[in-house]
């Protein structure tokens, strides 16, 4: 024993030379395989159970704030869109109102025999038995009643008082409203009535005539109320009731009441009155 104690220093780094030699020998030809394997199973176990816990508990610890944030994100996100939304519609409108006032520009080329004054409907007489607009323009602008109101698809109506402000049109729907109107290609001369329903009548129409649904009513200028040549409307059907002297026809009439959002007042045609000049029943 004392003389293995003494062996040179030599000797044990070649002893341990050889067994390191050894095992790797060993493990390169495979024979350390199973053992390695059998000693790092454990290990990788513990290992495992060890990230699985650890990552649970960051989980835990950090899903209250994941969570807060992606509330917060979607707040954020349902805010953009809203505020996208209006932007849409507020283009949509800038867009719908831009196309309004081009087919008004349109109307204005197509008569450039007068000049216009651009308003927007800003209110409706609430009477189920009136047909009425208010518009936006009134004595301030040059404004006077009488003056002849068109739409971009035909005749509205007709001023029927001013403020300075603002001014009412009477529609030619209205059941006080009469326009002298001529059909087309007919070439028919009638009057052209409001009704309580808001209806409208060809009046007046001999019974020789010969109109037919499809014709074309215009304004033609005799009364001195509205200048000639704007649509009113079309003839939907015609009628004869009985021994009356005259036959009738509904009209369609062109502008859509119902939406109407803006108009143009023809600002230089004043109507004349001719009232005096015509004959009253009775007289010498």
């Amino acid at each position: 024993m004392e003389r293995f104690r003494t062996l040179p220093g030599w000797m044990y780094w070649a002893a341990f030379g050889l067994m390191a030699l050894g095992l790797v020998l060993l493990a390169l030809t495979g024979y350390l395989r199973p053992m390695l394997r059998a000693a790092t199973r454990p290990l990788i176990a513990v290992q495992t159970w060890t990230s699985r816990y650890v990552y649970s508990i960051q989980d835990l610890l950090t899903s209250p704030t994941e969570v807060e944030e992606l509330r917060r994100r979607n707040q954020e996100l349902e805010a953009e869109v809203n505020r996208l939304r209006a932007q849409v519609a507020e283009l949509q409108l800038q867009v719908s109102q831009l196309e309004l006032v081009a087919a008004l520009l349109d109307f204005a080329r197509q008569h450039p025999e007068h000049e216009y004054l651009v308003a927007q409907v800003i209110g409706r007489d609430p009477s189920p038995f009136l047909h009425y607009v208010l518009i936006n323009v009134g004595s301030d602008d040059g404004v006077r009643p009488g003056m002849p109101v068109v739409a971009d698809k035909g005749l509205v109506g007709q001023v029927d008082a001013v403020i300075p402000t603002a001014a009412r049109v009477r529609l030619i729907t209205d059941p006080s409203s009469r326009v002298n109107v001529r059909t087309t290609p007919s070439n028919v001369d009638a009057v052209l009535a409001g009704s309580l329903t808001g209806d409208l009548q060809l009046t007046l129409v001999p019974l020789e005539a010969k109109i037919q649904p499809g014709d074309l009513v215009v304004t033609s200028g005799l009364g001195g109320q509205y200048p000639p040549n704007i649509l009113v409307g079309q003839v939907v059907s015609t009628r004869r009731v009985g021994f009356a002297l005259f036959q009738e026809a509904a009209v369609q009439p062109a502008v859509d009441f119902a939406h109407l959002q803006a108009v143009l007042v023809v600002t230089n045609f004043r109507p004349v009155d001719v009232s005096p000049l015509i004959p009253s029943p009775g007289a010498p």
